[in-house]
């Protein structure tokens, strides 16, 4: 069976006003992840997903590069138990 986890993500760079949020959760629906990405006030982006932990692994690749415009400076990651608590990934405003 899969091992289940949890991520938080938090990109730095020039990640808002490049399509990053919809680039996350179209990567993020086609791994069939769960979770959320929304954008921080500070210029950072914030993803929270679930999901089996190899396809959150190529998540987080996707995110190192982002969409085309996007300049990743670092993504900082927390790894935690899934909780199962997400039904689907969503864009938060």
């Amino acid at each position: 069976m899969a091992e289940l986890a949890s991520v938080q993500a938090i990109v730095y760079g020039y990640v808002q006003g490049v399509f990053f949020r919809a680039f996350v959760s179209r990567r993020a629906t086609e791994l069939a992840l769960t979770g959320y990405v929304r954008n921080l006030p500070r210029g950072t982006v914030e993803v929270n997903a679930e999901g089996e932990r190899k396809q959150l692994e190529k998540l987080i690749g996707y995110l190192k590069v982002g969409p085309p415009g996007a300049k990743v400076e670092k993504v900082v990651t927390n790894w935690s138990e899934y909780t199962g608590g997400y039904s689907r990934f969503n864009i938060r405003y």
